[in-house]
């Protein structure tokens, strides 16, 4: 599932195929058929972050900005200043483990996926997620039963969350995170992000979004060319 989630990534930033309607095409299976989420609402959330990375109520990925932790100098000192306080934002890198990287995709992306499609009528998106519920329903009900069968979905959706959640955050939360100041592009995704030590497991086990610069300022480039 992980691994599927990098792959629909690169069909979905048009990387794979020379024409858009193939990348398109073959996104809405991958990220449907093997993933059971809606390319829809990828493209909706990621395009955003991509346009406006770690640019506060305009990139989606920091919104747990000031509900569940502080992120950024700016943001933080502004909330001391007021004098808001949602958790103990000094103990964020100790429970950080428990609601971060388990928590996003078993117990919000799960059910927020299917009240995206429905809530904007994309049928298609739901039809494609529909096949891998019934392919996944079909596969192991007769060998694990109702209960078993609900304990491996969930099981694979706690360790997909905490891969996830790790790779996409190591790059872009220790960086400049602040409103949107209309600063130029190209400096807007450098602020945002840094690269994370090449070897061949850091590259397999991420995607290559070790190289989340390279990736930021050349987005639809196959990501087995970042390191050159």
């Amino acid at each position: 599932q992980a691994q599927a989630g990098w792959l629909q990534h690169d069909f979905g930033h048009l990387s794979v195929f020379r024409t858009s309607r193939w990348n398109h095409w073959v996104h809405k299976f991958v990220i449907g058929h093997l993933k059971g989420a809606p390319a829809s609402w990828w493209n909706h959330l990621h395009f955003q972050h991509h346009a406006k990375p770690n640019c506060f109520r305009k990139d989606p990925d920091v919104n747990m900005h000031p509900l569940f932790f502080a992120l950024g100098k700016k943001l933080s000192v502004e909330l001391g200043v007021q004098k808001k306080k949602f958790m103990p934002y000094n103990h964020q890198h100790k429970y950080f483990f428990i609601i971060g990287p388990p928590a996003l995709v078993p117990l919000y992306f799960q059910w927020y996926i299917f009240y995206f499609v429905v809530q904007r009528k994309q049928w298609v998106d739901l039809a494609w997620m529909l096949t891998f519920y019934i392919r996944f329903f079909l596969t192991y009900l007769p060998l694990l039963g109702v209960k078993g069968m609900l304990g491996l979905i969930l099981l694979v959706r706690f360790i997909e969350s905490n891969w996830f959640v790790w790779v996409t955050q190591m790059n872009h939360i220790p960086m400049h995170i602040d409103y949107d100041k209309n600063v130029d592009w190209f400096s807007t995704q450098l602020q945002a992000t840094c690269n994370v030590h090449q070897s061949f497991f850091n590259d397999w086990f991420s995607g290559h979004l070790n190289f989340q610069i390279e990736h930021h300022l050349f987005p639809t480039m196959p990501r087995h060319n970042y390191w050159k």
